[in-house]
């Protein structure tokens, strides 16, 4: 069987001209219409966009994706292509996702949405920033940029068990996941959406897990107001551990000791004499590279009360959020030499979360495909 492609070229400059702003093209073909990719910047159907980008985000370079799509598609797409192509289905899903995120965090502001508090169990929010390296210095001549990764699931979606020795195991089986480069002014935006597609306003209760940076206790603050923040132990432990090892200039027999027993002081709720063991370091020059660990508990000082916590259950580790940087970022955007363009790295990063989120159908596909065909019909 054989075709003759038909292809419209402009018979003049004037003509190429106006085609070429009106339309971003140079030449039509009917044939494009027909299989539903005029308009679109390849001569791909949507569906097989669709599957070139989800081997992009699944490989751990453009490269490996072009052989996975060989072996599994059975079609030569080089590996530029495979890029140019995974940018534009993940600008899409950005751009659909900035939408979402501003609708809902408009219908906050306008009290607009509802929170009838009608379903048992704790909602979990967990939160983290981690640095990627991007092509684009920033003022002070930096190359890195902060990602930040938002986790979100409830208990309606663990599933605990005891293993053989008697031991409390449990498994995620369901959470979403979100990702941002840039302000925690827009990033809050996303992690809201986020969470009310997973019921927030529905549970009774709310715990927002993070390593205690400032800007996440103020963004907890303002738009998950009544929410109980823990600030997670073993990030925790690691900081007094850097402290102790400062303050005791790395002699393991002294740090090791010290740190243990404040890490246990802790995890009992014994705050309040830990901090007046700390107060003569209180305005101690550490340097940049080690927390003062009494003003980074002074600071969380109302979200480290783990007696309290695990007798309700609560989780008190964030290790499913460091699990999920590690999952979403470094295995795919942190490998070694790599450097990305921003807009680049968030249509990645977009499409990431969407597959480990198990929302690729829902989120990337059926919208994707509906949009290119409607562009193609316009054309």
């Amino acid at each position: 069987m054989s075709y003759s492609r038909y292809t419209l070229i402009p018979r003049n400059t004037k003509s190429k001209e106006l085609l070429w702003q009106k339309y971003n093209i140079k030449s039509t073909a009917p044939l494009d219409s027909y299989l539903g990719v005029a308009g679109l910047p390849f001569k791909i159907t949507p569906s097989a966009m669709v599957k070139i980008a989800y081997w992009a985000q699944n490989q751990s370079s453009y490269q490996r994706a072009e052989d996975a799509i060989s072996e599994a598609m059975h079609i030569n797409v080089n590996d530029d292509t495979v890029r140019q192509v995974t940018n534009y289905v993940g600008g899409i899903v950005f751009q659909n996702d900035c939408q979402r995120a501003e609708e809902t965090y408009a219908d906050l502001e306008r009290c607009k949405l509802d929170f009838p508090y009608d379903r048992k169990g704790v909602i979990y929010i967990e939160t983290d920033g981690a640095a990627l390296n991007t092509r684009t210095k920033d003022d002070e001549g930096s190359t890195w940029r902060e990602n930040k990764l938002g986790e979100v699931f409830s208990t309606d979606n663990i599933h605990f068990w005891n293993n053989s020795k008697g031991e409390r195991q449990h498994q995620i089986t369901k959470k979403e996941y979100v990702s941002y480069i840039g302000s925690v002014s827009e990033f809050k935006k996303h992690l809201l959406a986020c969470a009310i597609r997973n019921g927030y306003g529905r549970f009774k209760e709310t715990v927002v897990l993070s390593d205690g940076a400032t800007w996440i206790r103020n963004m907890v603050d303002e738009i998950f107001h009544g929410a109980q923040q823990i600030l997670d132990y073993y990030h925790l432990c690691e900081n007094v551990n850097d402290f102790a090892k400062y303050i005791f200039n790395m002699n393991e027999s002294k740090y090791k000791p010290w740190a243990a027993d404040v890490c246990d002081s802790l995890r009992k709720s014994q705050h309040e004499q830990v901090l007046l063991d700390l107060r003569q370091y209180a305005s101690k020059n550490l340097g940049s590279s080690t927390v003062n660990l009494y003003t980074y508990i002074s600071n969380n000082v109302n979200n480290i009360d783990y007696v309290t916590y695990e007798s309700k259950g609560y989780f008190i580790g964030s290790g499913a959020i460091e699990s999920g940087n590690k999952t979403i970022l470094q295995d795919r955007l942190k490998r070694a030499g790599m450097r990305w363009n921003v807009a680049t790295a968030q249509a990645m990063l977009s499409l990431k979360t969407k597959a480990e989120s198990g929302l690729w159908f829902t989120d990337v596909e059926t919208p994707f495909v509906n949009q290119c065909f409607a562009i193609s019909e316009r054309a």
